[in-house]
């Protein structure tokens, strides 16, 4: 039976509340807990652009990232960020950018590039007016969207090495676009008290499948200008992207992260055996990726993707926020596949590195927004919706969007959550790298989780839990070794409540292993939880309960526990097992922001997704890796 310690009952919980307040000791030094957004896009994103979104610039995102009031490019009421964030990255689609705002306010550029020939015509004619003004922008977005065909067929004829429809060349107006990013950044960044990160984001959807990745760099803004920001018309393959961070990196000194997101809508090549050039994923691919791939954005508006109900079909918590679509002009049915989610993905990394030596797919996890308004927010009864468009209720079935989704559909998602040793672009990118990362769906949940060999229930009552969770073993990110005389693992997990968010329901560990004849499984085991109740036949604890008033979407927390903490070891572990375990932390219910909606519409019930939803944290993994016989 694992030791468990709730706030409810226990006293230990003000020592563990001591113990993640105060900063600790790291493998590499003092590490404390930042919130941010990795993935934000403004004005001078196209599509955020096209949804009315013509006043928040990367100035204005930085301004209410920081709790700075700004007015709201649509509504025009100001808004604040109650609690600031630590940290930014303004990601706009390289694609095209800045060129919509630049058309709209400053007239047609000299200069054209593949789609802006179009757009000059639709100009001149005055559609481009109509789009943005009239709110025509779902069916230009609709042509805009690949088809539903091969991604891999796709591909080839889309910017294949450089030479598909849109040649790779960066006209005057994206060259200052960057510029104007760059700038902002700069002027915002203020070490050890807010971190401006520089960023953009790579847009490859090839036949709908989803390759997106937002791609950061710790280089100040002097590094940055030396660079245009490859996007996916250049090429559509990651590969590509990965070896232009190379030739980057070597001639700028400046190091590069390559996060991934909306795995969930990847058509299963996110996470791939073969990749979308119809190469097997060897050694080299593996050791590639993972030289700029550490981390996952597991949580974000389009949905979450860590796991499916399909794919996982005996956890109970897996059918969450689910956004069933793929992003193409045609409307096609979805199809949840391993590539395409964290869970299955972490799995077949395992296998994928017993047979080539190398594991692809070990990555850390953070959450972030994908917000088109400039405006990070992730609060259910605040939700400020994925484009300036879909703001308020009434407009959420026009936001420029794909198939079925529309605004009713999106998810108010996530924070990204790091233990830096500070606040600089350094540190955060350091922690990146060593993935001692994790996500939620928007809370601020507190979460430490170490593994190692010798944790025991006393060091819950440790002044400094971190302090020993780092002395006696690694944290999430990392990776043990060989069992000492085949003992099983120990884990040591503490987890607080977002102080002006809800009670926590559970603790859990996923763990996924490789069995000896090569085949892959998972199991979630509930490690801690609040009150009194206790687990079933099924090993399962039974549901906390729900205070949710769906006639005022309004809930108490007189369920549920302010801290939970525990000592867990593995009863399932074999030492010849490859494996890898990683913390989920559950809230009790809360209301989901389309009761918010329905009830502000005087609609009683939301026209699309659950009333409730359980906001919760992901931690990266750690991994047990046997050595080689």
């Amino acid at each position: 039976m694992p030791s468990r310690r709730s706030s409810v009952t226990k006293p230990a919980v003000l020592a563990a509340a001591v113990a993640l307040a105060t900063l600790s000791p790291a493998a590499s030094g003092d590490t404390k807990l930042l919130w941010g957004d990795t993935h934000l896009h403004t004005s001078y994103s196209f599509d955020a652009f096209f949804n009315n979104n013509l006043s928040v610039d990367p100035d204005y995102a930085y301004r209410f990232a920081k709790g700075i009031p700004v007015m709201h490019p649509y509504h025009r009421a100001w808004m604040r960020l109650e609690v600031p964030l630590d940290f930014l990255v303004v990601s706009d689609h390289a694609e095209f950018i800045g060129a919509m705002r630049s058309i709209y306010r400053d007239g047609l550029p000299q200069e054209g590039v593949g789609i802006i020939d179009s757009i000059r015509n639709w100009f001149v004619t005055g559609q481009i007016r109509d789009v943005i003004d009239d709110g025509q922008g779902p069916a230009f977005f609709q042509g805009v969207l690949p088809p539903g065909a091969d991604p891999r067929e796709t591909a080839a004829g889309e910017g294949d090495d450089g030479d598909g429809p849109f040649p790779p060349v960066a006209p005057g107006v994206f060259r200052e676009a960057w510029s104007e990013i760059v700038d902002a950044a700069e002027a915002h960044n203020r070490p050890g008290v807010f971190t401006s990160l520089i960023g953009w984001e790579w847009t490859s959807t090839p036949g709908g499948a989803n390759l997106h990745r937002v791609v950061l760099t710790d280089g100040d803004g002097e590094v940055a200008r030396t660079f245009q920001p490859m996007s996916s018309i250049e090429s559509p393959y990651p590969e590509d992207l990965w070896a232009w961070l190379e030739e980057t990196s070597a001639a700028t000194g400046a190091r590069f992260l390559s996060i991934p997101h909306n795995s969930n809508v990847s058509k299963g090549f996110m996470f791939p055996d073969i990749t979308l050039r119809g190469a097997p994923v060897d050694a080299d691919h593996a050791r590639t990726r993972m030289r700029w791939e550490r981390i996952m954005e597991v949580t974000q508006i389009k949905g979450d993707s860590e796991t499916h109900p399909l794919l996982s079909p005996d956890d109970e918590f897996a059918d969450f926020e689910t956004f069933p679509f793929h992003l193409q002009g045609d409307a096609q049915e979805y199809l949840p596949e391993a590539g395409d989610y964290a869970r299955s993905a972490l799995g077949r990394g395992l296998a994928s590195g017993a047979a080539i030596g190398i594991n692809p797919f070990q990555f850390g996890m953070i959450g972030s927004t994908d917000s088109h308004s400039g405006l990070s927010t992730t609060a259910e009864d605040d939700f400020g919706g994925k484009m300036a468009t879909d703001s308020v209720p009434e407009r959420k079935d026009d936001i420029v969007t794909s198939g079925d989704a529309t605004g009713w559909t999106m998810s108010a998602s996530g924070l990204a959550a790091v233990w830096a040793e500070e606040n600089t672009r350094e540190a955060i990118v350091d922690a990146m790298h060593r993935r001692e990362t994790y996500g939620t769906s928007g809370p601020r949940i507190r979460v430490r989780f170490f593994g190692g060999w010798e944790f025991s229930e006393a060091d819950l009552e440790a002044v400094d839990v971190a302090a020993t969770g780092y002395g006696k073993g690694v944290p999430m990110g990392g990776e043990l070794g060989a069992a000492p005389d085949g003992a099983a693992p120990r884990f040591l997990a503490v987890a607080h409540k977002d102080p002006s968010g809800a009670n926590l329901d559970r603790v859990q560990v996923v763990k996924g292993w490789l069995d000896a004849d090569g085949g892959t499984h998972e199991r979630v085991f509930d490690v801690a939880w609040s009150g009194e109740r206790q687990p079933g036949a099924d090993g399962k604890v039974p549901a906390v309960g729900n205070t949710v008033d769906l006639e005022t979407a309004r809930y108490a927390n007189s369920i549920g526990a302010t801290s939970l903490s525990t000592v867990w070891e593995d009863p399932s572990f074999e030492a010849g097992q490859p494996a890898f375990y990683y913390v989920r932390v559950i809230e009790i219910p809360t209301p989901r922001h389309t009761l918010y909606d329905a009830l502000a519409l005087n609609r009683g019930t939301p026209d699309y997704g659950p009333s409730t939803i359980q906001e919760r944290a992901y931690t990266s993994p750690i991994w047990y890796r046997p050595q080689a016989e």
